[in-house]
């Protein structure tokens, strides 16, 4: 007898089950192996975390590179911070279809023009509109103690010229369309260069090389120098132009250069394997997987869709208050500022990330934005970042420009708790990861800001963490430093580059520092200052995450005293009104001048006299304390007489300026509501039968004295009342702040 139908369905999903769970451990222990391997760890368990064990973004992607290149599958890198762990991220791979893999980079054939990749399309274009200059030059100075055979490093140099196609590509163009020109290597020209120098001139003589201007179109993007200081001591500096290579590229450049001065040195060929694919395969590679902007269905145009929509609205100019105005075009000349986040701080931001599921420079991302808001720059924050590029294995190795610069943006509106803020930074930061491969220059053109000579589109403050691998320089029978050497150009107002430290064991041990700034706006105290309170805030914000954006202090203790000094201004003030200071005044010297306008002029005592008769003739038309009187009269003695008649009645007088619009001066009388106008025509009728005598209204300092109408930045003016007893201090505060004397002259 068969078994039932329902026992066999049975039987098939316990087996489909089974099969399933094969396939879990299968690829969880395929996927600890990847994490091991991306993380340079010996073991990584199914449930160790990717970020606890000190994973980043750049990790991340690498990771999903390397799942892409051994298990055919393709993620997004939301997917690697939402699954985390080997076992968590099997089961996402198990349990739904991924997408499928993109085609892998290889050596292809090569037409007989090649064009610019998209990251050096935009580095050309720049060239070409600022001319030559040192702005994208990318130094890298060795101090070596030792003696240093020149011959076998020279030979070592020409060997990674000769490996790596990039260091000798030139760029010529025909009809203003450029190309890349792979030279041979015996037509490269490859300049090297060793002379003495003396150790006092051995900074300035490396800062002025490192200015050193290629000419894109001629002369390959390669150069070196060796400085002699002594039998002993030399110092080689390597310049590549950005064009060729970017920071990740140091690390191939710097272990080639290793291993061919190696092999040189022992009269050997470097035994290097050959490279899986140069810079122009992945020039062809890079545009067929874009595609065709036209085409909608494309990469590039869906890429391009989605930042339209992200940045639409973006604001002209994000950035912090300047020293100096502007310049009408950006000249990029820079200083550098080295600064440092100590280790305990490092370890709140790594404690911080992990616990909100982000990195620590989305941390230092949402801190940043936060105090630009803080510093008055809205709550609509670009900042400029880039991201590495290398989503290929093939790329691992090879020294090239594949840097990407895109905008972050981060709505900081509502003032938010941090934690919150940090949830903004995350959610938008893994959508412009998603959507990274779009050139940044054709992002320019197709939002087409408003474009000005004199800043960066699109944005101006710049953050970089620099996660690169890096490489130790180790040479026969050398000694061997690094240092960074400074080209003083500044290609933002600012840009943050850091590096995280750790110590021996794998700890955090800080984040350093290079910041570069636009010496032709800032103060180098400017910008130390603000770091400082970038400082101050990550502090307080790791501390509490729940503390919002408006309520960190910025302050130190130092300037908060200060402060606190500047607004110690309470003084004693006498209770007196506006009249009753202008009456001390006659008291004491009637017939000293007290208004000159033109050919007219009034002694104190002659203004007292035509001011009092006036008054008496506003108390009659029901003038008096809390009564607002409007004087629409131009600068000159008559208004003068007109503002004290009516304080001396005990009024308070509202100026409407008659050079205003009409329907400004309309609506600030109807906004008003004064009793009455004061023009020319009331002050030229005669008051002669009123008395000169004061009128001796009684009036209290808290009483109105005037109304004053902003300047209506929102649209529609707004009346601002002011009392006796805050213009007696203002006067007070004028008269010895400013040394007014009895002999001033003074016009307000």
């Amino acid at each position: 007898m068969s078994r039932p139908e329902p026992m066999q369905h049975g039987f098939d999903t316990v087996r489909r089950g089974s099969e399933k769970l094969d396939a879990k451990a299968s690829c969880e222990e395929a996927l600890c192996g990847l994490f091991a391997e991306t993380l340079g760890r010996d073991h990584v368990g199914p449930h160790d975390d990717l970020f606890e064990l000190g994973g980043h973004s750049l990790t991340a992607i690498r990771l999903l590179v390397r799942i892409r290149a051994t298990l055919g599958e393709e993620l997004k890198i939301k997917e690697i911070f939402d699954f985390s762990t080997p076992a968590a991220l099997a089961g996402r791979l198990t349990g739904a279809a991924a997408d499928e893999a993109r085609a892998p980079l290889t050596r292809v054939e090569r037409p007989d023009v090649v064009p610019l990749s998209f990251p050096q399309r935009r580095l050309w274009f720049l060239y070409r509109m600022e001319g030559r200059s040192a702005t994208y030059n990318v130094p890298l100075a060795l101090r070596l103690t030792g003696t240093v055979d020149g011959e076998a490093l020279h030979s070592a140099l020409l060997d990674v010229v000769g490996r790596h196609e990039s260091l000798r590509t030139v760029f010529p163009d025909v009809h203003g369309e450029p190309y890349q020109l792979i030279r041979d290597l015996d037509e490269a020209d490859f300049r090297w260069e060793r002379r003495s120098v003396p150790e006092a001139d051995l900074e300035r003589t490396l800062r002025e090389t490192a200015r050193h201007t290629f000419d894109l179109a001629t002369e390959i993007p390669f150069r070196a120098w060796l400085f002699d200081t002594d039998a002993e001591h030399s110092t080689l500096l390597l310049l590549l132009h950005h064009i060729a290579g970017d920071g990740w590229s140091m690390a191939p450049l710097t272990r080639d250069v290793v291993e061919a001065y190696t092999a040189r040195v022992e009269q050997r060929d470097p035994e290097w394997s050959e490279l899986p694919a140069q810079y122009v395969d992945y020039t062809l590679w890079q545009r067929d997987r874009l595609g065709d902007v036209d085409d909608s269905e494309s990469v590039y145009a869906q890429q391009l869709d989605y930042w339209r929509g992200e940045l639409e609205g973006l604001p002209e100019q994000v950035t912090f208050p300047a020293d100096r105005p502007r310049p009408a075009t950006a000249g990029y000349e820079g200083m550098r500022v080295d600064f440092r986040l100590d280790a305990e701080l490092h370890r709140g931001l790594v404690e911080l990330a992990r616990r909100s599921n982000t990195t620590v420079f989305m941390v230092l991302q949402a801190g940043m934005a936060a105090l630009l808001t803080r510093l008055g720059a809205g709550t609509d924050i670009a900042l400029g970042s880039g991201v590495a590029g290398r989503t290929d294995e093939a790329l691992d190795d090879l020294i090239g420009l594949f840097v990407n610069t895109y905008v972050l943006r981060t709505d900081t509106s509502g003032n938010p708790a941090f934690e919150e803020l940090l949830a903004r930074v995350r959610e938008r930061s893994m959508s412009a990861h998603e959507h990274q491969d779009v050139p940044f220059e054709d992002l320019v053109e197709a939002l087409n800001p408003q474009r000005s000579a004199s800043h960066h589109p699109l944005f101006q403050v710049a953050m970089v963490l620099q996660n690169a691998p890096s490489e130790d320089f180790r040479l026969p029978h050398l000694q061997v430093s690094s240092e960074f050497i400074s080209t003083d150009t500044s290609r933002f107002d600012m840009l943050v580059e850091m590096y995280e430290r750790h110590d021996a064991a794998g700890g955090v041990a800080g984040i350093e520092a290079l910041v570069e700034f636009a010496t032709e706006l800032f103060d180098r105290g400017s910008v130390e200052g603000l770091l400082a309170r970038w400082v101050r805030l990550l502090e307080q914000v790791v501390a509490d995450p729940s503390v919002s954006v408006g309520g960190v202090e910025l302050l130190s203790g130092e300037e908060r005293e200060r402060l606190a000094g500047w607004n110690d201004t309470a003084v004693v003030l006498p209770e007196v009104s506006l009249a009753g200071l202008f009456e001390e005044r006659v008291r004491r010297d009637a017939d000293a001048p007290a208004v000159v306008c033109g050919e007219g002029s009034l002694s104190y005592g002659e203004l007292n006299a035509r001011a009092n008769r006036l008054a008496r003739w506003l108390i009659g038309q029901g003038v008096g304390p809390e009564v607002l009187v409007g004087v629409e009269l131009p600068r000159s003695v008559e208004m003068v007489v007109a503002v004290l008649a009516v304080v001396k009645a005990g009024g308070a007088y509202v100026p409407v300026d008659p050079e205003y619009p009409v329907e400004r001066r309309a609506f600030m009388v109807e906004d008003a509501g004064p009793l009455l106008v004061l023009g020319p025509q009331e002050l030229a009728q005669d008051l002669s039968g009123f008395p000169e005598t004061d009128p001796g209204v009684a009036v209290e300092a808290a009483h109105p004295a005037y109304v004053i109408y902003t300047s209506g930045s929102t649209g529609r003016p707004k009346g601002v009342v002011v009392s006796h007893r805050g213009a007696v201090s203002l006067s007070r505060a004028q008269v010895e702040g400013l040394g007014v004397s009895s002999s001033s002259r003074v016009l307000q």
